[in-house]
Formats: structure tokens, C-alpha cells, sequence
């Protein structure tokens, strides 16, 4: 069934048919995407996950496509409605869109104007009107139709019933709709208006009070604040076109004349595009600009998303995590290199000097007892704060200290997984233990929280869940298997990630290394109860034993390869364990010795190199970074100050960027570098260091204007001498100020606190 599909995958994307065959085939035995990408490269022709993932979806695409044709050819067949010209129309449609398009006359309709002028009979009647004879006189026509008791009573009446018929068929026509809809597409418009009386109520959608923008032209956040608008009932949302466009060109496809039955025809034509064309366009059409501003934005949070899930790991360390609090107080706890809690306090440095100097006692006392070797602080409220109360403990040289980012953190310490790990604690200790073991491991904890939490997103409550989740979700197991995962310290819910495996499996793979002890080795992973070969086979490769009884299974080497690394140790002379990791040994092994029909030179390439590094992490290393002590509050902002900060969302209309007072800031798209930037992705990344210059704070709204251009940090550090007080508030210093401050000054930045 699915090989119908190969040929036109392939000639769309532009592959091989052998690549798109095998990728079709590995997906009905049930492999996974990571697993294609990374263990049959020979047979897709090594295929990325980008391409395997385009072919699967475009595959789902087709199949939902068949199966829309074969509801759709039952339905016209039970009905006796299918001929075999609409049947062969019916097969050749390569849309969704023409299959509806071709199925809307025929399709079961509700009691229509058109429906009940054919009951009385007038269905003929719109016949002899729409040929349009140029002797005919369309009341004596009308006149043989009308009965009182089929309720005509009169010609007029007659031919208003005509008339309805006929704008349905121009409704209905397949070339019309085409016709129309391509109008739609180069000449509609969006035109937003505020609902009277909502004014004040949407203030923070005044920018589209008044606005008219070509659909064509629209970016996605804008789509989205407008769609958004419309849905909250402040906005008057309208995709329209140039009327006399459209009827024109309607008009030049249904009259075929200047006589009576040709204005009667001509009218038809006007309602029927009014009436039932234009609002079926202006409905398809926003679903399609909302479908692509969906995928925008979709793409925007995924992309966000696996910058977070790499960030690079700190690594195993002894750790204490503080969660920042003042009159609660600053939760505390201690965790082992593993992230296993050891220890709880509660301490209050915040509150008093008392709070302080107790606090100094407990936090020095619980580094020496643990042999703590770093320490993250929450980036919350009283985070700036807490990290400075902590250097100037005079702590030991080699503690490190830093922030760590706790978006997401509540969400985790109040979930079901939260308290499965941690039973016997409150949420505020679950938050302190999530936010040290994001510091040892950020992917490894932030699986545990539902990606639409974890706050990289562009307008994510108002895209499609079911493609967000599915989108996203992917990106999860892209990250989690291109790191790899040890299976003796993973928890279920990083198991749960890895290819192949799912929620049930991966509770049964903890339970059973609870039961028998650390896993020696990959093969006794097949003892664990409902895992069999199948999902050996897509999972193995991606699970890591260190300290195993071989070597291999520290490796992303796959079980189903040992034995070319055998054949080659056996070739040398030497034993497993002493080939990996030996770049001299390595080095002298033809790789075009060990290819077969098994193995291809893409598999043996990818071994050699695993074995050069044997369970290497693709993340970068961990860098420290500290936030200016210049700015501890938004109100220690100035125009004019170059400070360092972190990246935490990407958006299409800019970048957010934490500068440490607990506010971020926003460098709009034109601010991002000394050139133009289509896409900010070009520029920067989620978790990224940068250097940003103030360029506005305003106190009252809590909103601080950035840029990353080059020319801004010197024209600001000039014009920032000038100035003896925080800027608060001053905007419209000048037109080119305004234009640069269009998505600061616009709902954009309220939306997204919101999401």
C-alpha cells in the first residue's frame, strides 16, 4: 500500500527512491526516527532526522489524504451518487483542498435558500435562466413556475428562488472557488478593528485598532496577536479582497451576455459571492494563515526548546541548590554526584541581619560536612540577592557558584513524577532539587516537565496542542538520544525518551535495576519484563554501561555492530579494551576491510569515530557567567549600559535577554546585529552569552528596550554620560527611535509574559 506513496515523496523532496522507500519501510517495522538516522544510514542513503522527519510527516499526509478519498467515495457511492468521471476526478486529486473543493456540491447539506427553492420545483427554472438565451424573457420563463401550493406565489418569487440555485453553483464550482482563491492569496488583506466600547479593555491590542496588513506579508507573531484579539472579542478580525476583483472575475466565468437572463444570472453571481464565496474564502484563508503561523511558531519554540535541552551539563558534582525566598526564607538542599538529596535547611539571609548571620553558619557548615563543589541559585525573586550573600561567605576557592534558570521549576515540583521521586518532601524542596540537578544535568531534569512549560515559546497556548505537543515532543527524543542515555542512573522519565522505549518500558527497566542492581551489561536488558528484540534493537544503541563488562556498551557502538569491532580488535592483535579510546591503534585499520553487505562504509566510519571517543557528549562544555554588579534591579538601569546577560526566548520579532533584574529585557529584531535580520535564529540561540546595550527602561510598564548592535553600545555609552538619572519612560525621542521600539512598545511583549 505505501509504496504508491515513494515516488511522489521522492520527486517532491528531491531524493532518491531508495532513500524514501527504505525510510517508509523502517517506519511500518516500527523504527524511529534517531534510530534511522543514526543505524541505517545505508539503507536511506544517510538521511538526516530533519529529511527522515519530512518523509514521515509528508508520508501521514498522504495516507490522511486516501483515507479523506475513500470516506468520500463511500459516502458518494452509498448515495448512488458516483459516476465514473467524478470517481476518476475524485483518484487524481493531489490536495485536500481540491478533493473538498470537488466534493461540495455533492456533499449532505443542511435545508439551504437553494435546497428549498429545488423542493418547490425551480430547479429547472435556474437552468433556463443560466443558459442564458438572448431572446428569452426570464418573468414569462418564471411565470410556468409559479404555484401557491408549492409555496411560489408569484414570478418574482420564482426567480429569487432561481436565483439562490445559481449562487450556489457558483459557490459550489471547483474553477470558481480556484479562481477565488487565488485571489485570496495575492491580494488578501487582514483588517482589524476595535469592537466599540472595547477599547479600554484591550488596550494592549491598540495597535490594531486600526490596521490593515497584506495577508502574504504578515509574520506569524502578528497573525497570531491578531487571531488572539479576535478570540478575546476586542478585535474585528476580516480577511478581505478587492470585491470588484472578484466579481469581475466571476462575473467573466458565469455571464455570457448582456440579456435579461444574463442580469438575472449576473445577480446570482453578486449574492452568491457575497453570501456564500467571499465567507468561505475569508474562513478558509484564516485557518490557512493561522496553519502557517502555527508552524512558525511552532518551529520558533522547537528551536528554542533543544538550544535549552543541549545547554551544556556542569557534569558530576556535589551540589547545593538554593530556590531564593525573603520572608519564606531560601530553601537549601544537598545532593550527591548523581543528584540523590542528602540533605534539606531552610535558612533566611534575606530577611535580617540575624537571618544572615545564621544563615552564613548553616551554608559553611553544610559545604564542609558535604564536601560541596558547587552551588546553584535559582534565578527567581531574591536570586541576585542570595548569590551575593553566598561570595561574600569567603566560601573555598574551588565551590563555583552560579544561577540557574528556574522556569518550569513550580511546575515539576507540584507533578505527579515530582512526587514519585521525591514522596517525602514538600513542593519547595522538590523546586531547590530541580534546580541543582538542571545545573548537573539540564536535559536530563527537564524532561521531566512538560515542554510548554519550560517558557522558550512564541504564542504556544494558541497554536494547534496536538502539533505542538507531537513537534515538540520530537525534538525531546532528538536531544535525548543524540546524548545517549546511563542506564543505571537515567530516571523514567529520561528512559522514557529513548528510541524505542516509551512510559511502560522504561518503568519496568528502573524497576528491574532496582531489584537486581546496576545493569552489567546491554544483553541483560533483554531480561527485563515486555522488552523484546524490537525494541532492543531501536533502543541499545542509545543506552550507555559504564564500567560494564564491555567496553562497547559505554559506546553509542550498536550491539548488532560488536562484531566488526571484534573482527578488528582480533586483526590487530590486541583486545577490545585496549582499541577503544587508542587513536594510534585505530589508525591503523582499513576501514574498507570490514565493509559487507551488513555493513556499509557509512556504519563502519561512524564506529571508528565512536571509537576514537567512546560515549562522547555532543553538548559544548560548561561555561561559568555572572551578571554585571552594576544592575541588580530594573531600576539600576541607565540608558547607555553595556551588560552581559543570557539569552532565555527567541521569537520572530526579537530576542529576550535576562541581564539579571529579574525582568527581561527585549532586543528587538532590528536591534540584534549591525545588518538586516530576516530570522533571529540567524543571530542568536536560547542559552547564548551576549552583550547588550540599554537602550530605553520603562518602570511603569516593567519593559526594558536592549540592543546587541555594535554602533548602539558606542552611541550609548556617550549619550549615557550626558545623563545623571535612569531613563523612566522616555519614548518617541524621534521617528527612527519609534520604528526601532515597534515590537517594545506593542502587545508582543505582554503576550508573551502570558504564555
Amino acid at each position: 500500500m505505501s509504496e504508491r506513496y515513494v515516488e511522489p515523496i521522492a520527486k517532491e523532496m528531491g531524493l532518491k527512491a531508495f532513500q524514501v522507500r527504505a525510510v517508509v519501510g523502517l517506519i511500518e517495522e516500527g523504527a524511529t526516527v534517531p534510530f534511522m538516522a543514526r543505524y541505517r544510514k545505508e539503507a536511506t542513503g544517510s538521511l538526516d532526522e530533519v529529511a527522515i522527519t519530512d518523509i514521515k510527516d509528508r508520508l501521514f499526509q498522504l495516507r490522511d489524504l486516501d483515507a479523506r478519498r475513500e470516506s468520500i467515495l463511500k459516502s458518494l457511492s452509498e448515495r448512488e451518487l458516483l459516476t465514473e468521471e467524478l470517481q476518476a476526478r475524485i483518484e487524481q486529486a493531489d490536495s485536500l483542498t481540491l478533493l473538498e473543493d470537488i466534493y461540495l456540491p455533492y456533499r449532505p447539506k443542511k435545508r439551504t435558500r437553494a435546497t428549498m427553492a429545488r423542493e418547490k420545483g425551480l430547479e429547472p427554472l435556474a437552468q433556463a435562466l443560466f443558459l442564458q438565451e438572448v431572446t428569452a424573457d426570464p418573468s414569462r420563463l418564471a411565470a410556468d413556475y409559479v404555484d401557491a401550493e408549492k409555496g411560489v406565489s408569484g414570478v418574482e418569487e420564482a426567480l429569487a428562488g432561481a436565483r439562490d440555485i445559481i449562487a450556489e453553483w457558483v459557490n459550489e464550482s471547483e474553477e470558481a472557488r480556484g479562481d477565488i482563491r487565488r485571489l485570496f492569496a495575492s491580494e488578501g488583506v487582514f483588517r482589524c478593528r476595535a469592537i466599540p466600547g472595547k477599547e479600554t479593555e484591550g488596550a494592549k491590542f491598540k495597535d490594531y485598532f486600526d490596521w490593515t496588513e497584506k495577508i502574504s506579508e504578515a509574520p506569524s507573531h502578528r497573525v497570531l496577536a491578531m487571531l488572539r484579539g479576535a478570540a478575546e472579542d476586542i478585535l474585528n478580525l476580516r480577511v478581505a479582497v478587492p470585491e470588484d476583483r472578484a466579481l469581475d472575475l466571476l462575473r467573466s466565468r458565469f455571464v455570457k451576455g448582456a440579456g435579461a437572463c444574463s442580469k438575472e444570472v449576473g445577480e446570482a453571481v453578486c449574492d452568491g459571492y457575497r453570501r456564500l464565496l467571499s465567507p468561505s474564502m475569508e474562513t478558509e484563508k484564516r485557518m490557512e494563515a493561522k496553519k502557517e503561523a502555527d508552524k512558525t511558531a511552532i518551529h520558533v519554540f522547537a528551536a528554542n526548546l533543544r538550544e535549552l535541552l543541549m545547554a551544556p551539563p556542569l557534569g558530576e558534582k556535589i551540589i547545593m541548590a538554593v530556590d531564593p525566598g525573603i520572608r519564606t526564607g531560601c530553601k537549601v538542599v544537598c545532593l550527591d554526584r548523581q543528584g540523590k538529596l542528602l540533605h534539606t535547611e531552610t535558612v533566611f539571609p534575606l530577611l535580617n541581619d540575624a537571618g544572615r548571620a545564621t544563615a552564613a553558619k548553616v551554608i559553611s557548615a553544610l559545604c564542609a560536612k558535604f564536601d560541596i563543589e558547587a552551588v546553584a541559585v535559582g534565578n527567581g525573586t531574591g536570586g541576585r540577592e542570595t548569590l551575593s550573600f553566598l561570595r561574600g561567605l569567603g566560601l573555598p576557592e574551588g565551590i563555583f557558584l552560579t544561577m540557574v534558570n528556574e522556569s518550569g521549576a513550580s511546575v515539576y515540583s507540584a507533578s505527579r513524577v515530582a512526587r514519585e521521586e521525591l514522596p517525602d518532601q514538600d513542593v519547595t524542596i522538590r523546586g531547590a532539587v530541580s534546580i541543582g540537578r538542571r545545573l548537573l544535568d539540564p536535559l536530563a531534569e527537564l524532561v521531566k516537565i512538560d515542554p510548554k512549560s519550560i517558557g522558550v515559546g512564541q504564542y504556544q497556548h494558541d497554536v494547534d496542542q496536538r502539533e505542538l505537543k507531537r513537534t515538540l515532543d520530537d525534538v525531546v527524543v532528538s536531544c535525548v538520544n543524540a546524548v545517549g542515555v546511563d542506564v543505571n542512573t537515567a530516571s523514567p522519565s529520561l528512559l522514557t525518551y529513548v528510541s524505542g522505549m516509551g512510559p511502560r518500558l522504561a518503568k519496568n527497566v528502573v524497576a528491574f535495576r532496582n531489584e537486581n542492581g546496576p545493569y552489567r551489561s546491554r544483553a541483560e536488558l533483554l531480561k527485563v519484563p515486555m522488552l523484546g528484540p524490537k525494541a532492543f534493537e531501536q533502543s541499545a544503541g542509545f543506552m550507555r554501561i559504564r564500567g560494564g563488562l564491555n567496553p562497547l556498551d559505554g559506546s553509542a557502538v550498536h550491539p548488532e555492530s560488536y562484531w566488526v569491532v571484534e573482527s578488528m580488535a582480533s586483526d590487530l592483535g590486541c583486545s577490545i579494551g585496549e582499541l577503544v579510546g587508542n587513536d594510534a591503534a585505530l589508525g591503523g585499520v582499513d576501514p574498507k576491510k570490514y565493509v559487507t553487505d551488513r555493513v556499509g562504509m557509512p556504519t563502519i566510519k561512524d564506529i571508528l569515530e565512536e571509537l576514537g571517543k567512546p560515549g562522547r557528549d555532543p553538548r559544548k562544555a560548561f561555561e561559568s557567567f555572572l551578571f554585571s554588579e552594576k544592575a541588580q534591579k530594573i531600576e539600576d538601569l541607565e540608558s547607555g549600559m553595556v551588560l552581559p546577560g543570557v539569552v532565555t526566548n527567541v521569537t520572530a520579532f526579537g530576542a529576550f535577554v535576562d541581564i539579571g533584574v529579574h525582568q527581561d529585557g527585549l532586543v528587538h529584531v532590528s536591534q540584534l546585529a549591525d545588518r538586516y535580520v530576516k530570522d533571529p535564529h540567524q543571530v542568536v540561540k536560547v542559552h547564548q552569552k551576549v552583550s547588550v546595550t540599554v537602550l530605553e527602561v520603562d518602570l511603569e510598564r516593567r519593559r526594558i528596550s536592549l540592543s546587541m548592535r555594535k554602533d548602539a553600545q558606542a552611541e550609548r555609552k556617550t549619550e549615557g554620560k550626558a545623563k545623571s538619572a535612569p531613563v523612566r519612560g522616555k519614548t518617541g525621542e524621534s521617528e527612527s527611535r519609534s520604528r526601532k521600539q515597534e515590537a517594545f512598545n506593542s502587545p508582543f511583549a505582554d503576550l508573551l509574559k502570558r504564555m
